[in-house]
């Protein structure tokens, strides 16, 4: 079955676009696709100005909700954390595979603001980063801490532009049912640089289950919104569009399950890598499960 936009081609011939305003589309079964964006579709909330992964689409729907999408790199300096806000795509296809090279520009970065004032200085990035951990480390505090009650005070996050501390070139070879994943890290300083993440996240309303290889079976609320896998693997299940994907531990790297759902704020469940600043070129398989 050929990748859309259809471009016809021979067995074994492939067609190279150096830079390309096209997504690629892969169908994975009649009713499952694999897609990726040039730019920062789909737009949903929160994240909107954020560079996507690849998202799965089932019957017509994209199923990424609020997700970042799979294979999606960010970096944690010292003062703050950097996304990427632009991009270049270029890819090659042919009929039983494909390879796609996304290079993600890091140029974003998270800020506060009350009534569009601006509240990111010094002081309150110190706050901010106090907060996020008290958020990662008390499960009962995160949902409602992390965005909900900062919101009832007119608190807003938004993603700013900011000069570009470098690039991340994200290769993703896809042989279905394996997505063979490979990020490499341009930066322009390694100083200060404490982690590399690499995101794989889709819809939290879509992909409600979680299980691994160690007999865990989690759903919704449960799975929880940042916790450490020990497991071999894990996978995040979508039981209504029976597909689901699937991801290994790494030797490199902390691999955390993570799910979070606020009506209108939160809407992304994932399976996230973060490794430590020695890690500027990470590779790693993702499996895509379906029936």
């Amino acid at each position: 079955m050929p990748i859309y936009p259809v471009l016809t081609s021979r067995i074994g011939e492939t067609l190279k676009t150096e830079a390309t305003t096209t997504e690629l589309t892969l169908p994975v079964s009649e009713n499952l696709l694999i897609r990726l964006y040039p730019d920062t579709k789909p737009h949903h909330q929160l994240i909107t100005k954020l560079q996507k992964g690849l998202i799965l689409c089932s019957n017509g729907r994209e199923l990424a909700g609020e997700g970042i999408g799979l294979g999606v790199p960010a970096i944690r300096y010292k003062d703050r954390t950097y996304f990427s806000g632009s991009s270049a795509l270029k890819f090659e296809q042919a009929v039983s595979h494909a390879t796609a090279v996304k290079k993600f520009t890091l140029d974003l970065t998270t800020e506060r603001t009350l009534s569009n004032v601006k509240l990111e200085t010094k002081i309150t990035r110190k706050i901010r980063r106090s907060f996020d951990k008290l958020y990662m480390d008390h499960r009962h505090l995160r949902l409602f801490a992390s965005e909900n009650v900062v919101r009832q005070f007119g608190i807003k996050r938004v993603f700013a532009q900011t000069k570009p501390v470098g690039s991340v070139t994200v290769t993703y070879n896809i042989d279905l049912p394996f997505i063979r994943t490979e990020a490499e890290f341009n930066l322009l300083k390694n100083k200060d640089l404490q982690k590399v993440y690499l995101f794989n996240e889709q819809g939290s309303r879509h992909f409600r289950k979680y299980y691994d290889s160690g007999g865990m079976v989690l759903l919704d609320e449960n799975i929880g919104a940042w916790e450490t896998v020990n497991a071999s693997w894990a996978c995040i299940h979508s039981v209504e569009e029976r597909v689901g994907f699937r991801l290994w531990k790494h030797k490199d790297a902390i691999l955390h399950r993570g799910r979070e759902f606020l009506s209108g704020i939160l809407d992304w469940v994932g399976l996230d890598y973060e490794a430590g600043p020695e890690n500027l070129r990470f590779s790693y398989a993702i499996e895509l499960v379906w029936s």
